[in-house]
């Protein structure tokens, strides 16, 4: 089983091939908006870097959110282009999932926070389980200062991840036992996105490419702008 997994959700922007045998190639960019531009260049490279054909592949993956609009339905538009032509499967992983995953092992409460912009972050929280981790709370998207005084009253020790943590470390450097992950980790991985799609896939959890849904928690910036304008029109 190969899986091609492909990763827009926030300003960067990649993709990885991988299976039974684990990640087989990767590569992710940050060039502002040109996720379009990108992605294709992108699974060509880790194709060849694979040694592998498209028509090789047997599952799509897609990080489905939430995230930035733009990136985040490039990615998905994308991926379920490549399921349709291939005519296989598809896996849908939550990008704060992917945030969390490289610190499964972490034994305090695991808060993923991803940058929403708008001076608002996307935030779920997760404990680690045999083999992994599991979310405890659903993705939701809330202020800076909601997030800190949500941890201020928590009675856990927290390990804070993602680039909405860094954004917005003001908010959250004098919290006692909340500590920030290495930036390294702020965003999420094509490579962590292969490797929790291949155990849904081993577990047969597949969804159609028609029935595959991204999960904004929030319009457009936009539409929102559009709707705001309305209203004061009124």
């Amino acid at each position: 089983m190969l899986i091609l997994g492909i990763e827009s959700s926030t300003s960067q922007v990649g993709c990885a091939i991988g299976g039974h045998e684990g990640v087989l190639a990767s590569a992710h960019s940050s060039r502002g908006k040109r996720h379009a531009e990108n992605l294709t260049p992108q699974i060509e490279f880790v194709c060849q870097q694979a040694r592998v054909e498209l028509h090789e592949i047997s599952v799509v993956a897609v990080d489905i959110g939430p995230g930035l609009y733009t990136g985040l339905r490039v990615g998905v538009t994308s991926a379920i282009s490549i399921a349709f032509g291939l005519n296989v499967p598809m896996i849908g992983v939550s990008s704060l999932d992917l945030v969390a995953y490289p610190i499964r092992h972490c034994q305090k409460l695991i808060v993923a926070a991803i940058d929403a912009r708008r001076d608002e972050i996307f935030h779920a929280n997760y404990r680690q389980v045999p083999g992994g981790i599991q979310r405890v709370s659903d993705p939701i998207v809330a202020s800076p200062e909601d997030l800190s005084a949500e941890l201020l009253a928590s009675n856990h020790e927290v390990q804070l991840v993602g680039d909405g943590a860094i954004r917005y470390s003001d908010h959250f450097k004098d919290l006692k036992g909340v500590d920030p992950a290495e930036p390294g980790l702020a965003f999420p991985s094509a490579s962590s996105l292969v490797q929790l799609a291949h155990a849904k896939a081993l577990r047969e959890d597949f969804v159609k490419p028609s029935e595959l849904k991204p999960l904004y928690l929030r319009k457009p910036d936009a539409l929102e702008i559009d709707q705001q304008k309305r209203r004061v029109d009124r």
